[in-house]
């Protein structure tokens, strides 16, 4: 069995996955995070000043959203 990944947009992507049910075909929606990203990801976080850090909530008050 081969595998693939696809990259659909997102208005397509109804459509798509009903294609695909349609033909019958496995769908996996399981993500896979290199091993590399993932100790990236550590060292990260080890090294972070926890003093310094500040909750979502705070940090999304900073964004300004536009609407579309």
């Amino acid at each position: 069995m081969k595998e693939i990944t696809l990259k659909i947009p997102d208005q397509k992507f109804d459509f798509f996955m009903n294609l695909v049910k349609e033909l019958g075909l496995e769908i996996s929606e399981k993500t896979e995070i290199p091993e590399e990203q993932k100790e990236i990801v550590r060292e990260r976080i080890e090294s972070e000043n926890q003093y310094e850090m500040i909750s979502w909530e705070k940090a999304r008050q900073k964004f300004e959203f536009k609407d579309k």
